[in-house]
């Protein structure tokens, strides 16, 4: 029976190493057996250092101890900031939850910094005593981290930030009284068993609880195709740093001792790599947004405001060096002929293929955009009308040359500065003329052989 629990504890503890195995593989882009090995390693070499700690003499400064303590506030206080903005911009209610348990874990710990300095200038036998504060912030921080895991799962989305706040609010003030009820209801403060091989068992508590929450969100981006964002990381890395913090407290003899003094630092380590997943997935954020803003979405070439933004710079440009550029507007000959045939989506494929092709065979240097509707734009800096003409040739012939059904084609317009026009409304109109002289022409010559075939 013994024999089964132990290797059903060894046949987890693996998973959870290849786990942090894959984190690494993420960072390196392919797991490997190297990785694994790593996170052994450095599992090892922890509960090494654990023991080493307990049986030596080394113990921490209280000066250290409160950089710490300091730190670590400073530290809460700043992700629950950025929390809050996320939750602006993305109505995430984890990250709403984790900001009001950081703030909350903060204040618990800055509370205890100036209890702690009547603790460290009292008796030696002060020292044996853990002060309530640890226990709470840390037992606290675990069951929002639980609380917020419970929400996402259990509860639809509501498009109501108002009452997502609210319900936020209730979640985390219920939490809260829960625990601090739970520890304060404790017939004396806890005083570790210096002589048992877990000094402080008590601790074994937010450790399980951090270790449920790891394993948690392990499963959450295993389950994603993607394989999670930096962010679901981060929470990942954040509770498996927090178990190892209570792992190490649990074999603390007394306060400052070597293993506290390793779990404090173990837990300062979490705050910094909460605060650095979330500064550097908002940062992705932030960058998806600034592609949405000036790109289309269907096709993914520049949208109208990023193509007049380009303009105005080469007009700029173009005055400097006394160098044309030229501006090519295409239109889809044909749109709604294939839209009543074959349907409204082949109709959104035959434009997603057109500003396919005008990516592929436009110039590094040129600037392709969608100008509305099945109406696109391209910016030829360095060109002349000569050129321009060359390329819309050289595009035409590409789309005639295409297999899929159903076949499609494209007028075009040309304009270039300095003699269309110096602005970019001259040139947009000047380019629309030309655009619609050419589909003119194409109409003529339609009709005509129509005749023909009558005649």
């Amino acid at each position: 029976m013994h024999f089964l629990k132990l290797s059903c504890f060894l046949r987890h503890l693996g998973e959870f190493v290849g786990d942090w195995a894959k984190i690494i593989g993420v960072l390196r882009k392919r797991p490997s057996a190297a990785a694994v090995a790593a996170v052994s390693t450095l599992l090892f070499l922890y509960l090494c250092a654990i023991f080493y700690l307990r049986g030596s003499n080394y113990s921490g400064t209280a000066q250290a101890y409160l950089y710490l303590e300091v730190g670590g506030t400073l530290l809460s206080f700043c992700y629950a900031a950025n929390a809050l903005v996320r939750f602006r911009g993305t109505h995430d209610r984890t990250a709403l939850i984790l900001a009001f348990g950081f703030v909350l874990s903060g204040m618990i710990e800055t509370v205890g910094y100036f209890s702690l300095n009547g603790l460290l200038h009292g008796n030696i036998a002060s020292l044996a005593h853990i002060p309530l504060g640890w226990m709470v912030s840390r037992t606290l921080l675990a069951v929002l981290l639980l609380a917020a895991l419970a929400v996402e799962r259990f509860m639809p989305t509501s498009r109501q930030p108002s009452k997502e706040i609210a319900g936020v609010l209730f979640i985390v003030a219920l939490a809260a009284y829960a625990t601090s009820a739970a520890f304060l209801a404790a017939p004396a403060a806890p005083i570790p068993q210096a002589l048992q091989i877990i000094s402080r068992p008590w601790d074994l508590l937010p450790a399980a609880l951090f270790l449920f929450a790891a394993l948690s969100f392990r499963s959450r981006f295993r389950k994603e195709k993607t394989g999670g964002s930096l962010y679901d990381y981060s929470l990942f890395i954040v509770a498996s740093l927090n178990v190892a913090c209570h792992v190490a407290a649990s074999f603390s003899r007394h306060l400052l001792d070597g293993p506290f003094f390793l779990a404090e630092l173990s837990k300062t380590a979490s705050y910094a790599v909460m605060l650095c997943g979330a500064l550097l997935d908002q940062a992705r954020l932030f960058d998806q947004v600034r592609t949405l803003a000036v790109s289309d979405p269907l096709t993914g070439l520049a949208n109208y405001r990023r193509l007049i933004s380009v303009m105005e710079a080469e007009l700029d440009r173009s005055r400097r060096t006394q160098r044309p550029f030229s501006v090519v507007l295409f239109d889809m000959d044909g749109l709604k002929a294939i839209n009543d045939q074959y349907g409204h989506l082949t109709g959104s494929r035959a434009i997603v293929r057109l500003g396919k092709v005008l990516r592929n065979h436009s110039r590094a240097i040129d600037t392709a955009a969608r100008y509305g509707g099945d109406e696109f734009a391209i910016i030829l800096p360095e060109a002349g009308k000569d050129i321009a003409t060359r390329i819309v040739s050289r595009i035409r012939e590409r789309l005639s040359a295409e297999t899929e059904s159903p076949a499609i084609s494209a007028s075009a317009g040309v304009a270039a500065f300095p003699e269309d026009g110096d602005t970019p409304e001259k040139l947009l109109s000047a380019a629309d003329r030309a655009l619609y002289r050419m589909k003119h022409r194409g109409s003529s010559v339609q009709n005509l052989s129509r005749i023909a075939a009558c005649l």
